[in-house]
């Protein structure tokens, strides 16, 4: 039987970074924090500080003075549909800790923390963080929230994981449809002119109840139907 497709999801980790040899690893694996939703887009920023360059008579070397890397990206949480979690801030707060400051050195700062997406790797220190709550019960509990972070390394950075090329499938082979919010397995397959066929595709991706999916999640609509997706 088929095997439902794995989605990677996007994790936050805190590490201790590199130094010299040592490469950087995780140091508190209670503290990783798994997104319920993948982001839609990354956004990194290199940039340079240079002195020199303003002698009269024409331009001079100018020197770097100072390299980095910024990543900006916004992750949302819903506990919506989670009943286990009645306030959206019990998954918030997990991000906070980043921004916790802890002994380094002789001092006190935040720990490093590694974003982690498939293939995408980035490793600095949580400079902003701006929380927008938009979803709110009827007794006053915010329920969505939308977390833009900034993180941001003192060096040029842009890391790729080579093990998560090797088990990656070739784009644009296994089309996947994302579950809208109180939709069903058999509308979603309607929306793609292929209702018919629900229950094997049900099986195959190890749905157990078909009529409420999760919302952000991605289902593999092949095994077993031949869905032809429409453009």
């Amino acid at each position: 039987m088929p095997q439902p497709a794995q989605v990677a999801k996007a994790r936050l980790q805190e590490i201790r970074l590199a130094d010299g040899d040592r490469p950087s690893e995780v140091t508190d694996e209670s503290a990783t924090l798994e997104v319920p939703f993948n982001p839609e887009s990354l956004k990194v920023t290199y940039s340079n500080t240079v002195v020199g360059g303003d002698q009269s008579g024409g331009s001079a070397i100018q020197f770097v003075s100072r390299s980095s890397t910024k990543l900006a990206v916004d992750l949302w949480f819903d506990v919506s549909v989670r009943p286990e979690l009645r306030d959206v801030r019990e998954l918030t707060n997990k991000v906070n800790h980043f921004f916790v400051p802890v002994p380094q050195g002789e001092g006190l700062a935040p720990p490093p923390v590694r974003f982690s997406w498939g293939s995408f790797l980035f490793e600095g220190v949580m400079q902003s963080m701006d929380e927008t709550l938009d979803l709110f019960s009827a007794d006053g509990r915010p329920l969505r929230s939308k977390v833009a972070l900034s993180i941001e390394s003192q060096d040029i950075q842009s890391r790729i994981d080579t093990a998560a090329l090797g088990s990656a499938a070739t784009p644009g082979t296994r089309p996947q449809l994302p579950a809208v919010e109180g939709e069903g397995l058999q509308q979603m397959l309607g929306r793609s002119g292929s209702p018919e066929g629900w229950q094997a595709v049900a099986l195959a991706n190890g749905i157990e109840n078909p009529r409420l999916l999760t919302p952000g999640s991605f289902i593999d609509p092949a095994p077993g139907v031949g869905v032809v997706l429409r453009r």
